[in-house]
């Protein structure tokens, strides 16, 4: 299978968490983490591009023993612990009170998912709540300005200027690497962004059709289990360069 062009070796790869370096269940995937840290070894630097929160998602980077930034709640807060505070682009109180809109006229939890207790910049809510229902009333509220994206993890709702492509945007720029310098792995929408701004894309088996729609490749393997022989190929590449 050919996983990447030919003679192209990644500065970056920006991978995201949930789905991608997990299993079906969204538990790690060990054998993935062991492949990332391969990719650390050979000096390509791997970038956490996730909708999860920063806390969660710099324990994982410390463990992993990655050295690129990190884009976490889809690009609303971009950091790496060298920088100092994080990059927040938004504040998470209006989609917040837009949860409250959507519990008050349709009877969802709006409280969400747990780990809204520590979001900085958009707000989530349970995966299996009506998106439809969500989507409709939310544009046609005074909140019909805010992106509603499912995940296999949440529905947030997010400030229109948020994504992952933007958020690594700025990540990028302060690494001095060129986008098309970059793989990226994924599997659910909120993905998108990053895919359509990087050299090469990768989405695992399971992903999202969305997903599929604009991938360069799609692997024939699920969720993490894409992982090892994705960076195996890549690692053949840097070394025959």
């Amino acid at each position: 299978m050919q996983w990447i062009p030919t003679g192209w070796v990644p500065k970056a790869v920006a991978v995201d968490i949930d789905g991608t370096i997990t299993d079906s269940n969204k538990v790690i995937h060990l054998e993935a983490i062991a492949a990332l840290r391969r990719l650390e070894d050979a000096g390509i630097t791997v970038i956490l591009a996730t909708g999860n929160i920063r806390a969660i998602t710099y324990g994982l980077w410390r463990f992993i023993g990655a050295t690129g930034p990190m884009v976490c709640e889809n690009g609303g807060v971009v950091w790496h612990p060298d920088w100092g505070d994080p990059i927040v682009r938004a504040d998470g109180a209006r989609a917040r009170s837009a949860g409250q809109m959507l519990e008050d006229k349709l009877g969802i939890n709006s409280r969400g998912i747990t780990t809204n207790e520590w979001r900085e910049s958009e707000w989530c809510l349970f995966p299996d709540e009506n998106l439809s229902a969500i989507t409709k009333l939310i544009s046609e509220s005074q909140y019909n300005d805010l992106s509603v994206v499912k995940t296999g993890f949440a529905i947030h709702l997010m400030e229109p200027h948020l994504s992952k492509g933007e958020g690594l945007t700025i990540a990028l720029d302060k690494m001095q690497i060129k986008p098309d310098e970059v793989l990226a792995i994924g599997d659910a929408p909120n993905d998108i962004s990053m895919f359509e701004m990087v050299g090469h894309s990768v989405a695992v088996g399971g992903c999202f059709e969305e997903l599929a729609a604009v991938a360069k490749v799609i692997s024939p393997y699920q969720n993490g289990d894409t992982i090892a022989p994705l960076v195996d190929a890549i690692l053949k590449e840097y070394d025959s360069n």
